[in-house]
């Protein structure tokens, strides 16, 4: 307790306290107690040193200088409490996560938290957690309660935030010109080393992403592909075999803890045995869920994708919903379809009132697949596209995804703390989940089986992300794409055809190039292209299965049906 008092400068609830000791003494304890991820990172880069000790100390100067020009800012004599305990009590969730996870709370952080359920949110819920918050946000906010601030004018008021904005801008500037060349390299080649400021750079991303919620949108969501239709393949009638596709949308596989890509543990032995096409070198569009699957279902590139567009923007589901011959269901055991299935069926079965495959609050993949059949046959004459998103490796709680008889690599991490486990214990309940996708998938093809001699089948597998497993003691995902590492964006991907369709598809022609590289960027041509829809959006290159036979060309930017 003395040392928060110290820190603040408070040792009698009855002693009055200036407004600048106040804002000095918080900015000095985010510092101090806030920020030993960054200075982790920052001494990996600058180790201590007679060389480097004053460069660093100038950095916790000019750290502490930035937070109280920024506190001096947007706090007022009534202002002040509130506004420090509010950011006193984010910044040690921030910090946990920071300094246990490595994680960066940038603008797309934000956005997956703001959609994460309750069932997620109690994924990482922790005694470790709980005692960040009490000692870094509790504790120090009851001690900001206690303080009596010293009553000024308005006239005072204002001379004395203009001074301390004054001499917090000349310490900074003094510090980033008596080591400028050490700044120099901070700033240009040391970007992400900035990411992991605390408060600072959370609060830059909260602005950055309330812009863009509350910047001018258009009216509603922007059309897209209304002229899309199913033209005719081969010269057959539509009506004598209809397309029956499966999309699963996975989370959190990596590429490289696949047994298809060479992985040393045999993590798809029911994969392997099916004949499926695997593509090696498949890359996601972001590093969370949030961004990621409304990215890889957009029309846009990942360099052109934002959120903002994402949501304005139609999406590859209403495209073919456009066709009038293609119908459309989406089944979530994640969280939920990020905005890309609010014009579709969409049906939630990560509760146990549509899952039926449930046990002590943990619903399976597996139940998604209950009642398809009796979808399809409901649906006779008709194209589907049915959508799974999977619950899949989403962790930290991995050894919760998979039934027990799936715990095959032991021992394993029973915890949501991953600090309290080895890497090793990690990567085995990781990889006890891959089995049981592994395993879901499978039985995704057994169901397409069934309807082989009556529809061109198809399953399509694409993770949304991938997954960081403590590799340079980074977990979980959501780096920036910049900075990420490629355990965060190569991914787990395949596809398998049935026999009817494998010769219009022409799986040999595709299996020769499955190992080039392609990203979520081909889903939505790939997906126009498998149910054959003729659309000016849609565009040949980026169609991973695109085959002249089907009958169709992209010329000018437009298609159009290639003669016979």
């Amino acid at each position: 307790m003395r040392v928060f008092k110290g820190v603040f400068g408070i040792y009698s609830g009855k002693k009055e306290v200036s407004a600048t000791k106040l804002i000095i003494s918080t900015a000095l304890f985010f510092v101090l107690f806030g920020n030993i991820a960054f200075f982790q990172h920052v001494f990996s880069i600058y180790p201590i040193s007679f060389q480097n000790i004053g460069f660093l100390g100038s950095l916790a100067v000019g750290l502490t200088a930035i937070l109280t020009l920024f506190l001096t800012l947007i706090t007022s004599r009534y202002t002040i409490k509130p506004t420090l305990v509010i950011l006193l009590i984010i910044s040690s969730f921030t910090a946990y996560f920071m300094d246990n996870y490595n994680v960066v709370i940038d603008d797309i952080m934000i956005q997956s938290i703001l959609e994460t359920d309750l069932s997620e949110t109690s994924d990482l819920a922790s005694w470790r957690v709980l005692s960040y918050l009490l000692l870094l946000g509790v504790l120090p906010s009851l001690l900001v309660q206690r303080v009596k601030l010293v009553s000024l004018p308005l006239k005072k008021t204002v001379l004395y935030k203009a001074r301390d904005c004054v001499v917090s801008i000349l310490i900074l500037t003094v510090m980033i010109f008596s080591f400028s060349k050490f700044y120099t390299s901070f700033f240009r080649e040391h970007k992400p080393l900035r990411y992991y400021t605390n408060p600072s750079y959370y609060l830059y991303s909260i602005g950055k992403y309330a812009a863009d919620i509350l910047s001018p949108q258009e009216t509603g969501v922007m059309p897209l592909g209304k002229d899309a239709q199913v033209v005719k393949r081969h010269g057959e009638e539509r009506n004598d075999r209809k397309e029956l596709v499966i999309l699963v949308v996975g989370e959190a596989v990596r590429a490289d803890h696949f047994s298809l890509n060479g992985y040393e543990r045999e993590t798809n032995p029911l994969l392997a045995q099916e004949k499926i096409v695997n593509f090696s070198e498949m890359y996601s569009c972001g590093t969370s869920t949030a961004y990621s699957v409304p990215c890889m279902f957009s029309h846009y590139n990942r360099k052109d994708y934002s959120p903002r567009k994402g949501r304005t923007n139609e999406n590859i589901l209403d495209v073919l919903n456009h066709t009038d011959a293609i119908d459309v269901l989406w089944r979530d055991n994640n969280s939920d379809s990020k905005g890309v299935a609010l014009r579709v069926p969409y049906e939630d079965y990560s509760k146990p009132e549509n899952n039926s495959v449930c046990s002590d609050g943990e619903c399976r993949d597996e139940g998604m697949l209950a009642g398809l059949d009796h979808y399809i046959d409901q649906h006779p004459g008709r194209d589907i596209l049915i959508v799974l998103h999977q619950m899949g490796n989403h962790g930290p709680a991995y050894y919760k995804r998979y039934p027990e008889e799936f715990e095959k690599f032991q021992p394993v991490c029973r915890t949501n703390q991953l600090e309290e486990c080895t890497q090793q214990e990690i990567v085995n309940a990781y990889d006890n989940t891959l089995l049981y996708t592994d395993y879901f998938l499978s039985k995704v093809i057994g169901l397409l089986k069934g309807y082989d001699k009556s529809h061109n089948t198809a399953m399509l597998y694409f993770s949304d992300h991938g997954e960081s497993l403590g590799e340079k003691g980074l977990y979980l995902h959501g780096m920036p794409y910049a900075v990420a590492p490629e355990a965060q964006t190569h991914i787990g991907s395949l596809m398998w055809f049935g026999d009817e369709i494998r010769e219009k598809i022409d799986v040999e022609k595709v299996k020769k190039h499955k190992d080039q590289r392609y990203s979520h960027d081909n889903l939505f041509h790939t997906l126009l292209g498998i149910f054959e829809v003729e659309t000016g959006v849609y565009n040949n290159e980026l169609d991973i299965l695109y085959n002249p036979s089907f009958g169709l060309d992209l010329i000018g930017g437009n298609i159009r049906t290639m003669s016979k």
